[in-house]
């Protein structure tokens, strides 16, 4: 066995065997048992797929490396699997994907309109899961910050989102790295680092506590989309359980492609930029851009800038003090560029 598979095993043993997974899944079993009307049987669906809960786990941790208890961030950390799941149910109308998590999407099965319903119930239950905290004893004006963070958060990823098509539609001209980064930032970073600063926050962590969680959380964000980027190239749809032609199919111009195209002489840079003309089929489309990212080398460039990005995440994490939770908020770090879905 490779370095690298030991490492990607060690990493999702320590993150999805950690007593906070175990709780988590238990609670959103409990809180979402079968049964109950077609909006509940579908939102169930959703939610218990089988996920990592990184965001719940994001929350839960920090909240716990700030000196906070994990039943009173329980109900918050849930909120966040909710959010998240809303935005990926409306992500796989928006892309036409009909697998997400190795099972079919919510609008391929139950159809479109159901499937955006129920995107929209679970965005609406963020807020009022939440606000449960106050009955386990986190003070109303925590959990009214931590609201606040979501929110912005939900906002931001929406902005992301139209950036990523602005970024398709602007490429080769407008659209290069740059652009990428912030567009990552918001679409992906945006819940990752409010799940870590809503954590500190009901746990009343200290100022350069909640900041450091937060920057770890913004290089995780960058990392994670980097490295989701490469999964089409490096891993087999049947485990990643989504379609590996996906960014093909909607001509999105990802980061190894970005890097591609910086690298590339004259004529890679043409098979890239008529791959991604919208005149080959999506697999056709997914062939030539493997080609040109394997003979570039971006593809092992992109791991290594994402590789950078995780470093920078677990040095933001110096000031917490060392313990399970620290441990847990490491390993997720791993676990990000050490995954195959």
């Amino acid at each position: 066995m490779t370095a690298e598979a030991v490492a990607a095993r060690t990493a999702v043993r320590e993150v999805t065997l950690s007593p906070a997974a175990r709780e988590l899944r238990r609670e959103l079993d409990l809180r979402w048992p079968a049964g109950g009307d077609r909006m509940h049987e579908i939102a169930r669906y959703a939610l218990l797929a089988p996920g990592k809960l990184l965001r719940p786990l994001l929350l839960v941790a920090s909240a716990e490396a700030t000196g906070g208890s994990r039943s009173e961030v329980v109900p918050a950390a849930l909120a966040v699997e909710y959010l998240h799941v809303a935005s990926l149910i409306h992500d796989d109308v928006i892309d036409g994907d009909d697998l997400r998590r190795g099972q079919s999407s919510v609008h391929a099965l139950y159809g479109v309109p159901d499937a955006i319903a129920t995107g929209d119930a679970l965005l609406f239950r963020v807020f009022s899961a939440v606000a449960e905290c106050v009955a386990l004893g986190v003070p109303d004006t925590a959990v009214l910050a931590a609201i606040r963070v979501l929110a912005e958060a939900g906002e931001d990823l929406c902005r992301g989102q139209v950036q990523e098509a602005e970024l398709a539609a602007a490429w080769p001209g407008a659209g290069g790295l740059d652009a990428y980064r912030e567009m990552a930032s918001l679409k992906t970073g945006a819940l990752l680092r409010a799940a870590c600063r809503a954590g500190a926050l009901l746990s009343g962590g200290s100022p350069e506590e909640t900041e450091a969680v937060t920057v770890f959380a913004g290089h995780l964000g960058l990392a994670f989309q980097m490295y989701d980027d490469l999964l089409p190239y490096l891993a087999d749809p049947a485990v990643t359980g989504k379609p590996g032609t996906s960014d093909a199919a909607n001509l999105r111009p990802t980061f190894p492609v970005l890097l591609a195209h910086e690298a590339a002489g004259p004529e890679d840079r043409h098979r890239l930029e008529q791959a991604l003309g919208g005149d080959f089929t999506p697999e056709r489309t997914f062939a030539v851009l493997r080609e040109v990212l394997l003979a570039t080398g971006a593809l092992d460039l992109a791991r290594d800038r994402a590789y950078a990005e995780i470093a920078r995440a677990r040095a933001a994490l110096a000031p917490l003090p060392s313990g399970d939770a620290h441990g847990l908020l490491s390993a997720i770090a791993d676990l990000t560029v050490h995954r195959d879905r």
